[in-house]
């Protein structure tokens, strides 16, 4: 299978609609185990971009859809799947399952790459005294960062869908995030870029600040942030570890984490961009 997939569904007259601001929405959607409300979710809040983390194609506990694709028909957008791991527990030999990252947009997504991170965890690599059960979650393939640039009429924007490392200390996420920082370091200032996503672990800390600040990047949410994932157990704190930055010119305005949205054990962030 190709590390990316690509669908379209979004009305050809978009592409002719004016764009002077544009709404975004960036959630991990937990595999998109509960899609319904996930789709009520995202419908409601009628975004031009959407940047998501794992999210499933062809897994048994989603009932084998094309997450991805599911949410790119009901809401009428094209979409960019970048494909991070195979499910082992989760498919077959014949039928393979996979995990991974997806952009969606109302308009035009060009050229999508991945970034497959040189810096890895051997937490989730297959053992062959382990069961191939769903609690062991085996594993081939690695953490990502989903690369595209969106596009319409004159206006850019390359946007990196980032999901870092949650089974690893904070120099393995710290070095996959500045491998994404040094690829975004090739476009000049005058090139709009947005890095998004799940990067487990609180960008408004010392190891993230200076690693983000001196590319010039900015949040799109006030820091410290909001938490981004609820406490579902007594011994577990909230944690604010969903992060937008960009660069450019561009700027966020109406940051918001809806910490009133339980389908997903992380809270969907919204944002809107004004170019400048």
């Amino acid at each position: 299978m190709k590390d990316v997939l690509t669908g379209s569904f979004a009305p050809r007259d978009y592409d002719r609609r004016p764009l002077q601001r544009m709404r975004v929405v960036n959630w991990n959607i937990e595999r998109g185990l509960q899609l319904p409300a996930i789709l009520d979710f995202l419908e409601s809040q009628n975004a031009d971009l959407l940047i998501l983390q794992e999210v499933d194609l062809n897994a048994r506990r989603t009932g084998r859809l094309n997450v991805a694709e599911e949410i790119a028909r009901r809401l009428q957008m094209n979409y960019v799947f970048g494909r991070e791991f195979e499910e082992l527990t989760q498919g077959s030999r014949t039928s393979p399952a996979y995990h991974g990252q997806a952009t969606l947009s109302r308009y035009r997504l060009m050229n999508p790459r991945v970034i497959r991170f040189r810096h890895q965890s051997t937490f989730w690599r297959p053992r062959w005294f382990l069961p191939r059960t769903e609690p062991f979650q085996e594993r081939i393939g690695g953490r990502i960062a989903l690369v595209a640039d969106f596009a319409h009429g004159e206006k850019r924007l390359t946007v990196y869908n980032l999901h870092l490392e949650s089974r690893g200390n904070s120099d393995l996420r710290q070095a996959q995030l500045e491998e994404v920082l040094l690829d975004a370091a090739k476009f000049t200032p005058q090139s709009p870029v947005l890095v998004a996503g799940d990067l487990n672990f609180d960008a408004s800390s010392a190891l993230g600040v200076g690693a983000i600040q001196r590319l010039d990047f900015r949040s799109a949410i006030k820091l410290p942030s909001p938490h981004t994932t609820p406490a579902r157990w007594w011994f577990q704190r909230p944690r604010s570890i969903d992060w937008a930055f960009l660069s450019g010119p561009i700027e966020a305005a109406r940051g918001l984490v809806h910490g009133d949205i339980h389908a997903s054990d992380h809270y969907p962030m919204s944002f809107t961009i004004t170019f400048s």
